[in-house]
């Protein structure tokens, strides 16, 4: 199958996703798009990609299920509020980050942060998925399920053009 936005947060909500925070990124525009259009889910935007975070873990305490939006430039600005919040406090998040620079395909702004995206998410012990058109639902299924048993973030990285 191949999924578009709207099927790919169809996927989300059927694994009981129903928040979603986030800072506007090309690349997740589409996603941020039809959010903002259903009224099954709230979205919140957000001026800074720690905002985001905060945001979504006030909304698990509240009960909800939450998705973070951000691009990968955007984990440095977040890396506090994930180590000192998120991982200590285990509060579950799935985090969908859309990876600006990747293999040196990008513009030159984003080529840093491409390259070290994942060794960011390895110091910081956040487990991630790349998300590749061929793999989505079982990505969905084990970042869902990696972040409900050990009730931490998890980052599914999204390149450019594989969500429709």
């Amino acid at each position: 199958m191949i999924y578009n936005a709207s099927s790919f947060i169809y996927l989300l909500k059927q694994q009981g996703i129903n928040f979603f925070s986030g800072v506007p990124c090309s690349i997740l525009t589409g996603i941020i798009r039809e959010l903002i259009d259903d009224d099954s889910v709230t979205y919140v935007s957000s001026t800074r990609e720690d905002e985001a975070v905060g945001i979504a873990s006030g909304a698990y305490m509240a009960g909800k299920s939450p998705v973070v939006l951000m691009q990968n430039s955007g984990l440095g600005n977040s890396l506090n509020v994930l180590t000192s919040l998120s991982l200590i406090y285990k509060i579950p998040c799935l985090m969908l980050v859309s990876w600006r620079g990747y293999k040196g395909k990008d513009a030159p702004e984003h080529l840093i942060a491409g390259d070290i995206s994942e060794k960011i998410l390895r110091v910081a012990g956040i487990p991630f998925f790349v998300l590749e058109k061929e793999n989505i639902e079982n990505v969905i299924m084990s970042a869902m399920k990696l972040m409900k048993e050990k009730s931490i973030p998890v980052v599914i990285l999204i390149k450019n053009g594989v969500l429709g």
